[in-house]
């Protein structure tokens, strides 16, 4: 079996870009990072964890 991975289809240029005109300066803050990663699960559909529980 081969297994491969996809190329993303966004340069991680334009993803830069797109981080430096972050609307917030707390980029540091690890409760916004938690919950912009659970938010990213629940899009991909995996709800059944949460970040404040671990």
């Amino acid at each position: 079996m081969i297994i491969y991975l996809r190329c993303s289809v966004v340069k991680d240029i334009e993803i830069k870009v797109l981080l430096k005109q972050a609307p917030t300066n707390q980029a540091a803050d690890r409760a916004l990072l938690m919950k912009g990663v659970d938010v990213s699960y629940y899009y991909e559909g995996y709800s059944r964890f949460k970040t404040e529980a671990l």
